[in-house]
């Protein structure tokens, strides 16, 4: 029989029966996920199912009231979300949080700070690793916004991007802080069907160029089932499937979660 410990050795990301509770409100029951290294998996379900709380607990934003949260072995819960995002787990947001007044090459560059290797010390003496770091830090956001598709209005300001221009930069900001998981939230939301086209391409080609493992909301489920290898399916904060797309699309509980039932049921 394979023990727990070799079991969390196989996974880069494990989530083992993390439950939350607001009051008498539970908001998450018994929830479950393994992912490997270069997995690309797909968290869908209602309104109100529990998704964004998932990514909050997961980011260290609530703690679960019991369950534990592993990176590459390591524990996550009780972690400050700093800490967590410095460990490998970085995160978009349904609601795009950029800098708005900072220029879009300088979002990427706050984040790559995470990495920098200067003190406070060497910035005021303006210190040969100060300088060596923000060279580096420019050169890693120049890179990102290259492969992201931004670089052309690098020093445009972030508030002045299309929407889905700026769905784009907040995924490269999260890549600047270095993941090894990256979770995405609603990253399709307000794009039009061509700008959806281009994010799954974009998304693909991020997993493969920076060797980086996916956690995926959307509500769009076109994107997800031609997306994600694999797929859990939440309502009202539990697990009501999982697996691949062609086995949730044939689930009875996915098709009652997002249609209803059948009058006179």
């Amino acid at each position: 029989m394979t023990s727990m410990t070799s079991m969390m050795s196989e996974a880069l990301f494990h989530i083992e029966n993390v439950s939350l509770s607001f009051g008498g409100l539970k908001a998450v029951v018994d929830f479950q996920l393994r992912m490997n290294s270069g997995d690309l998996h797909g968290l869908i379900g209602p309104n109100g199912a529990g998704k964004t709380t998932i990514f909050n607990l997961i980011t260290g934003v609530y703690q679960p009231d019991e369950g534990f949260i592993h990176l590459a072995g390591k524990p996550m819960q009780g972690k400050a979300p700093w800490a967590i995002a410095y460990a490998g787990i970085a995160r978009t947001f349904q609601n795009i949080r950029l800098f708005p007044d900072l220029s879009v090459i300088d979002n990427v560059r706050t984040a790559n700070h995470l990495r920098k290797k200067h003190t406070l010390l060497h910035t005021l003496l303006r210190a040969p690793r100060h300088l060596t770091d923000e060279q580096t830090m420019m050169d890693r956001a120049t890179e990102l916004l290259d492969v992201i598709g931004l670089l052309h209005v690098k020093d445009h300001l972030a508030r002045n991007l299309p929407y889905g221009d700026q769905r784009r930069l907040e995924i490269a900001r999260a890549l600047a802080t270095l993941p090894k998981v990256l979770l995405l939230d609603e990253p399709a939301a307000g794009m039009n069907p061509s700008e959806k086209k281009s994010l799954i391409t974009l998304i693909q080609k991020i997993r493969e160029q920076f060797d980086v493992t996916i956690l995926l909301i959307d509500h769009d489920m076109n994107l997800v089932m031609n997306l994600c290898e694999h797929i859990t399916v939440l309502d009202h904060g539990q697990i009501i499937a999982a697996g691949t797309p062609q086995q949730v699309q044939k689930s009875d509980e996915v098709i009652k979660a997002y249609l209803g039932e059948p009058a006179g049921e």
